[in-house]
């Protein structure tokens, strides 16, 4: 890889959860509740409420993560048509959301000290609460999030965003993003290197993780290998 100047970071499935998908999380939690319906069903609920949300302001600017999480699994359960199991899911989820980002707060408060760094994200029009909720804020440049300025991943046009908020060329930009999609390719396209963070994915088939330049299965490899080249 090309020196790098500057990072783009994702944060859903990369900052939050260690690049397992949102839907995975939120199913393994399912399971570990004991919710009664099958994975099938599941996926339908989970892409119905991400489509209610992403149409309707129900986010407000203020709400924390726990409560677009709270949001989030009321809608799925009333697609669902159950009851008494959302608390206990997001108990679970928000549990491993504290977990992870304790740890990828460490990594970039550590990456801080020596680059410049920006946040991409498809979210609400909430993030800057959600990232004073788990001790991000001041630690990016700049976010920039796609409820805000109007165009979401996978168009490169959020990322070309970003680059422009870090005052660099694309080349000297590395992004940083757990789905091959939505970042990798998008950020590829618009000039920058790429580094993808490999977990759990949405669906079963094969990744082809050369389309990224680089391949991580823990943040904490972003230093490691700063310290070894």
């Amino acid at each position: 890889m090309r020196e790098t100047r500057g990072y783009i970071f994702d944060y859903g499935g990369t900052l939050d959860t260690g690049g397992c998908h949102w839907g995975k999380t939120i199913w393994h939690a399912y399971q570990q509740v004991g919710v009664p319906v099958g994975e099938a069903q599941f996926r339908e609920a989970y892409v119905y409420a991400e489509r209610m949300l992403g149409r309707n302001p129900i986010i407000r600017p203020d709400f924390t993560f726990r409560q677009t999480l709270e949001e989030k699994l009321r809608i799925e359960m009333d697609y669902l048509g159950l009851t008494g199991y959302a608390d206990a899911v997001v108990a679970n989820c928000y549990e491993r959301t504290l977990t992870s980002t304790a740890h990828s707060r460490e990594i970039l408060r550590q990456l801080r000290q020596t680059y410049p760094m920006v946040l991409v994200s498809n979210f609400y029009g909430n993030m800057p609460t959600v990232l004073r909720e788990f001790g991000f804020d001041g630690l990016f440049a700049q976010v920039v999030e796609s409820a805000v300025v109007g165009i979401r991943k996978p168009d490169s046009r959020i990322f070309q965003l970003g680059v422009e908020a870090l005052g660099l060329q694309p080349c000297e930009v590395t992004v940083v993003g757990d789905s091959i999609e939505k970042d990798i390719i998008p950020a590829r396209n618009a000039g920058c290197q790429t580094v993808w963070l490999r977990g759990e994915q949405w669906t079963d088939g094969a990744v082809d993780a050369s389309l990224a330049d680089c391949v991580i299965d823990d943040l904490s490899e972003i230093i490691t290998n700063l310290k070894t080249s």
